[in-house]
């Protein structure tokens, strides 16, 4: 909740990408307990789930809009559009203009 929250309101642009001390402060947890606990709940770390939605929010930008990758990366939060290719490919198995050409 708190990490879709971030990304409608935006936050990436002004605050870069979101990290697992971002939202244990706000949650007013530790890193640890946060992660433990999501990977208890889900099978998935804090930071799998931020990748997760990273990649989840690249895709919908991707098949949405005409942005570039590298506009993409940077509304993301990235600082380097080739942090964010790299991520997206690890992700996916595709880069970001493999993805968008493969839904033509």
């Amino acid at each position: 909740m708190i990490l879709n929250k971030y990304y409608e309101e935006n936050e990436s642009m002004q605050k870069g990408i979101p990290t697992v001390g971002y939202f244990s402060a706000q949650l007013n947890v530790s890193y640890g307990y946060l992660s433990d606990l999501l990977r208890n709940m889900t099978g998935m770390n804090t930071q799998q789930h931020i990748h997760a939605k990273l990649i989840e929010v690249a895709k919908q930008k991707l098949s949405t809009s005409e942005l570039t990758a590298a506009e993409i990366a940077y509304e993301l939060g990235f600082e380097y559009p080739q942090s964010f290719n790299k991520l997206f490919k690890n992700k996916t198995g595709l880069t970001p203009l493999q993805f968008r050409e493969q839904l033509n």
